[in-house]
């Protein structure tokens, strides 16, 4: 068994991840990696529940609030960097935890990301502002059409997903699927997968009500605050997405409040459809 060891602790939106994760590293010595697309913005912190200031200070902490949305961030460059970070604290630590709900940048760093082509930032300008004019179906017709295998396997209701399979499909002329070796790329150190899950009707309970204190916490002047920045690739984002609406006066603030909650619950029922495919993940019910 090698001597350095990875454990990732994943699971749904809403589930405990972040305090689990933090008593754990607390009892092994050890920092934490997020694996969390949009916790790594520091603009975006009520509205992705990053860990508090004073959850952070117990435990050290990477990839939280390191970026900006002004500069879009991929799983592959997490690859890259999150690799690279490992190298370094595994000359200290034996055993490093790795916490989050982005499949994508866990199986990044756990399996290897395919050889994409590097991102066309005006291509992907394009088709997000048609996703904002034309709406989602749009691009979807428009992938299923270059690309049905895609459209049958990613996540369709991800607006992110979309644009970039469709992007990709665009800029070569070759289907995005075509890209995808499945080849799992062999990692100098041991990985330990733990799922957390709970029941059902419990989980979508812990999301309500963590909605609500987010509100209290100030999504709606966080979400003022990022209103001129809505195109931009990481706020189309649960949360802010229907906030931004309410702002557009689409709808009142309290169908937008309970549009957040759906649609959080729909993602963490997507997260956990996406891992149930992962045979090596232990899981535990909290």
């Amino acid at each position: 068994m090698p001597a350095k060891c990875l454990k990732v602790l994943l699971g749904p939106t809403g589930v405990g991840k972040t305090a689990l994760g933090i008593r754990w590293a607390k009892e092994w010595g050890c920092p934490i990696l997020s694996c969390d697309s949009r916790q790594i913005y520091k603009e975006m912190r009520i509205g992705t529940a990053a860990p508090s200031l004073a959850e952070q200070e117990g435990v050290s902490h990477y990839f939280v609030g390191t970026h900006s949305i002004h500069h879009p961030y991929t799983a592959g460059r997490y690859e890259l960097e999150a690799l690279a970070l490992l190298d370094t604290l595994f000359q200290t630590h034996d055993r490093l935890l790795m916490v989050g709900g982005s499949g994508l940048y866990i199986d990044a760093v756990c399996k290897g990301m395919d050889d994409f082509p590097r991102a066309d930032l005006v291509l992907r300008a394009q088709l997000t502002e048609r996703l904002q004019t034309e709406g989602l179906d749009a691009l979807r017709f428009e992938l299923k059409r270059l690309d049905p295998q895609s459209y049958y396997e990613i996540d369709i209701k991800n607006p992110q997903r979309v644009v970039r399979a469709l992007e990709v499909c665009l800029q070569t002329g070759r289907a995005f699927s075509s890209f995808k070796s499945g080849t799992h790329r062999k990692r100098p150190f041991e990985i330990c997968k733990t799922g957390v899950c709970m029941d059902k009707d419990k989980l979508y309970a812990r999301i309500d009500a963590r909605v609500d204190r987010m509100m209290e916490e100030g999504l709606l002047e966080e979400a003022k605050a990022l209103l001129p920045y809505r195109k931009l690739p990481a706020l189309l984002t649960v949360g802010y997405r229907e906030l931004f609406d309410f702002l557009d006066g689409k709808h009142s603030l309290e169908s937008a409040i309970a549009l957040i909650k759906r649609n959080t619950r729909r993602y963490a029922k997507r997260q956990t459809s996406y891992w149930r495919r992962d045979s090596s993940i232990q899981w535990m019910e909290v």
